[in-house]
């Protein structure tokens, strides 16, 4: 299971890395693959690339604010929440994920 993530808040500090540190600290803990994109103050920070885009079964948007390139996820299954819950509950969201990804493997077999 590979996800990708992009973590974003208005101001782009604080909730923005403290919630890409959660989900890639408890991704880890899970034995699962995650890369997550920053945006904010200081741009975009760890650029998911395509080849990324292409290999990932799910994107996690923990964003308050819109998000740069956004034409690159039109594609991909999408949970998208508030950037508060990733700093609360990652473990949650990322459950969330697998099951959004179980549900269109359902859909498709």
């Amino acid at each position: 299971m590979k996800i990708i993530a992009i973590t974003a808040c208005p101001a782009g500090v604080a909730h923005t890395n403290m919630a890409a540190a959660a989900l890639e600290a408890t991704a880890k803990k899970m034995g699962i693959q995650i890369k997550v994109e920053k945006q904010g103050a200081m741009g975009i920070e760890n650029e998911i690339k395509e080849k990324e885009v292409a290999a990932a079964d799910v994107l996690i948007l923990a964003v308050d604010t819109a998000i740069a390139k956004s034409d690159r996820f039109k594609d991909i299954p999408t949970l998208k929440v508030p950037v508060a819950e990733a700093v609360k509950n990652p473990q949650g969201l990322i459950n969330q994920a697998l099951e959004l990804v179980q549900k269109r493997l359902t859909k498709e077999s």
